[in-house]
């Protein structure tokens, strides 16, 4: 098991994140957060759009805002 876990550990650390550690020795902070920098643009996008489409069910009134609560409140 041990030649299992240490297999899996080659794969990840000397091939699937070398790019990332390329990433790591650039000289500019902006390159080397450039993969990061992508991924809160896409968050970001994301974000926008779902609040947009919850202003344009909160405007066309779709939502059921009737107040009900257990019996025992």
């Amino acid at each position: 098991m041990t030649s299992f876990f240490r297999g899996i550990e080659d794969l990840f650390v000397n091939y699937l994140f070398y790019p990332l550690d390329q990433l790591r020795f650039m000289e500019s902070w902006w390159g080397a957060n450039f993969l990061n920098w992508i991924f809160m643009l896409v968050g970001f996008a994301g974000f926008a759009y779902w609040m947009m489409q919850l202003k344009n069910y909160n405007d066309n009134n779709e939502e059921d805002k009737s107040i009900s609560s257990h019996s025992y409140l």
